[in-house]
């Protein structure tokens, strides 16, 4: 087999190697004809290619030949096209001519037959026209469709409006009287009120045909830019003539020298215009409206007609409160009774936020700064007389239980009652910078009452259980609470909304800060909020610290009972209170029935869990440690403990001894029996031992299992040891 290999492996690799061979040899032979093809490709392509370039010089040069030929037929051929572009301009100038000369003579026709409704449809056809051309260059034919508009209008409407009058005449408008004995202003037989009812419709809307024209030709009277007055269209032409009359009365009586026009009395004016509203109320809603909802204008009669009559009360602020401005009496009036008029016109009759209004008078730099000034200085002298008051820190619902809850001192109800006539004297402002100023306004008259409550605290500090400091801790924690419940408010959100799109512009506050506001973590409030809470929480600390003082005073004589020599419970007929402890116990009852009266529930509260974790700590910490005890002395502090001590809590808590782990844990311990305390021990002293490294019996149960057994969870282990080492009562052995 060896000698087979060796003979065929030498012959199969030759052959191999040959045919590699062959095969290198014919790809080597055909390289050459592949390469020769190639150029062969590369000369046809330089050939077509040259004959390209050759033909595209042939045409570029015929192209310019034609140009050149052709360029005189162009020159001419471009002044043609000129020339009638230019007859073009002329003969569409002249269409527009011919247009608006037909719709003139229309209009001409129509009223010479008398068809008016269709000479004022052609009229606004013709206005339209006017609006469409504004943006044309040919100033003549402007002024000539102008012109022709102007020249049409002023006959329509002189007609129209002189019909419309006469018609508002028999209809006995205006309403000047109440709204009742006025039925619809008409008073004749019923044939009669149809035909003029009839009438009052048809010229309406033909009035109100002649609305565009009326809005190119006139423009309305405007005040100045410094009032930022919104945007509105025009007052309807229609409705201009109604309120005419009304407008015409107004400046008879509130102009000039009249005895009704009196800078000390801006009621008597708002009064009149809201009593015209109201008067003319129903008719608009019941004859006016339809005719424009027929007409498929979106107006509305009622608020068009109070628009009308609010701008003229804007012209009679806008010229006397500038008379009246550094007179504070009459400048507070005037903006009382504005207040008055803007929530009648807006909750009564519905008037838009949107419109033109007395606020946006009010808002003009001038007269909003004095506002805010008037309205500080009015606050503080309400402020100083509601704390001087001998009624300031009484509850005026003291002997009304359900309802005195907060047991709120009257200074801090009426301070409060305060800001919320300023939240809504300032709400309805038109722009949310005016708010936030107001706001600021509120904010710096809360601090300036706490700092007037922590002066009159100051006063009350050396007795802090007197009814007049529980009154200023009451005030604290009302105004506190008011304020975190306006902070969820929609409109104090809205607020806190612009106040954070202003800080974003000026980088006024930090990231964290602006993030929270985002957020809604923090309000515009928290700051007095914050300060009021740390003035509370001083406040009862102060409280607590008193009670306690009085606590561990009454607590000397049981500091010093006799622990370790007490008789034992079975010694005993029954188990009775230390008389030791007497002192203690009442001077907790006093203290807690007399503050459970005098603060509110959430203060009490507080204060009872204050002074109660303090009262656990001190008997745990100066009484029991510091003391040993026998079997006797175990069980009556148990006793002292569970059946009194605890019991007084048990009027403000379900489960008082929850609020005294430490006495509790440490009665459990004291109070074992003998075998169970030696287990404990042991567990104890085995836990010690695991600690320190010794080997133990892993089968032996943890010291936390075995505490938590025993009801103990708030002692450390350490804690229970030195408890057990206080025990008097161990078995003679010992152990």
């Amino acid at each position: 087999m060896d000698m087979f290999y060796e003979i065929w492996l030498p012959i199969t690799f030759s052959y191999i190697y040959l045919s590699l061979f062959i095969k290198v040899l014919t790809v080597s032979s055909e390289v050459p004809k592949r390469i020769q093809k190639a150029l062969q490709n590369a000369e046809d392509s330089k050939l077509s290619l040259r004959q390209l370039l050759d033909k595209e010089s042939l045409l570029y040069d015929s192209i310019n030949n034609h140009l050149l030929t052709s360029q005189p037929w162009m020159e001419d051929l471009g002044l043609l096209i000129s020339q009638i572009k230019e007859v073009e301009r002329h003969l569409a100038y002249l269409k527009w001519i011919s247009q608006i000369e037909e719709l003139s003579d229309n209009i001409q026709q129509y009223l010479m037959t008398n068809n008016v409704p269709e000479a004022a449809t052609t009229l606004a056809s013709m206005a339209e026209l006017d609006i469409k051309l504004q943006e044309s260059s040919c100033s003549h034919l402007l002024t000539f469709v102008r012109s022709t508009v102007q020249f049409w209008h002023k006959i329509l409407k002189d007609r129209l409006s002189s019909d419309f009058e006469e018609t508002l005449t028999h209809l006995h408008w205006p309403f000047v009287g109440p709204a009742q004995s006025q039925p619809f202003g008409l008073t004749g037989a019923p044939t009669n009120a149809v035909e003029i009812y009839s009438n009052f419709e048809m010229l309406f809307s033909q009035l109100l045909k002649l609305q565009t024209s009326d809005e190119l030709l006139t423009k309305p009277k405007q005040l100045p830019e410094k009032y930022l007055l919104p945007p509105t269209p025009p007052i309807i032409l229609p409705m201009q003539i109604m309120v005419a009359p009304l407008q015409k009365r107004f400046k008879y009586h509130f102009t000039g020298n009249r005895q009704t026009n009196v800078l000390s009395k801006p009621e008597w004016y708002l009064t009149q215009v809201l009593m015209w509203i109201g008067n003319h109320t129903k008719f608009l809603d019941d004859k006016v409206q339809p005719i424009l909802d027929k007409a498929g204008s979106s107006v509305s009669a009622r608020l068009e007609f109070s628009r009308a009559l609010v701008m003229v009360i804007l012209e009679k602020l806008a010229a006397d409160i500038p008379c009246l401005l550094y007179d504070d009496s009459l400048f507070c009036h005037l903006v009382d009774e504005v207040l008055l008029f803007e929530r009648e016109l807006h909750g009564v009759h519905g008037y838009l936020s949107s419109f033109p209004s007395c606020m946006h008078i009010l808002s003009e730099e001038t007269y909003f700064q004095r506002w805010l000034t008037v309205e500080r200085k009015f606050a503080l002298q309400k402020m100083d007389s509601m704390l001087s008051s001998e009624a300031a820190w009484i509850s005026q619902y003291k002997d009304i239980t359900d309802v005195d809850e907060m047991k709120v001192p009257d200074c801090a109800e009426t301070f409060m009652t305060l800001l919320l006539v300023i939240t809504d004297r300032y709400k309805h402002l038109p722009t949310a910078a005016r708010k936030l100023q107001f706001l600021e306004l509120q904010k710096e008259l809360v601090d300036d009452f706490r700092i007037r409550l922590t002066q009159v605290m100051k006063e009350e500090t050396r007795a802090p259980l007197a009814f007049r400091y529980c009154a200023i801790l009451n005030a604290v924690n009302y105004i506190a609470t008011v304020l975190a419940d306006w902070a969820d408010n929609l409109f104090f959100l809205q607020l806190q909304q612009a106040a954070l799109e202003v800080c974003a512009d000026s980088s006024t506050m930090s990231k964290l800060q602006l993030g929270q506001l985002a957020s809604m973590e923090s309000s515009v409030f928290d700051d007095m909020i914050n300060l009021l809470e740390r003035l509370k929480h001083d406040m009862l600390t102060r409280q607590v610290d008193h009670v306690f003082r009085e606590v561990k005073d009454a607590a000397k004589m049981y500091r010093k009972e006799r622990w370790l020599s007490l008789p034992s419970q079975s010694e005993q007929a029954i188990m009775s209170l230390s008389a030791t402890a007497c002192p203690l116990l009442l001077t907790l009852r006093d203290r807690l029935l007399q503050l459970e009266q005098q603060l509110c529930y959430s203060l009490f509260k507080i204060f009872w869990q204050m002074l109660a974790e303090k009262v656990d700590l001190f008997i745990y910490q100066e009484i029991i440690l510091a003391n040993h005890f026998n079997e006797g002395g175990a069980a009556q502090l148990q006793f002292d403990m569970t059946r009194n001590l605890f019991p007084l809590f048990s009027h403000y808590c379900k489960r008082p001894e929850n609020y005294f782990k430490h006495i509790k844990e440490a009665c459990i311990v004291l109070n074992l029996n003998v075998g169970s305390a030696l287990l404990l021990k042991d567990v104890l002293q085995s836990a010690a031992d695991n600690r320190s490294g010794t080997i133990l019996n892993s089968n032996q149960p943890t010291a936390v299992a075995a505490l938590n057994e025993l009801g103990i969870y708030k002692l450390a282990q350490q804690d229970v040891e030195i408890l057990l080492n206080l025990r008097a009562n161990w078995p003679s052995t010992g152990k």
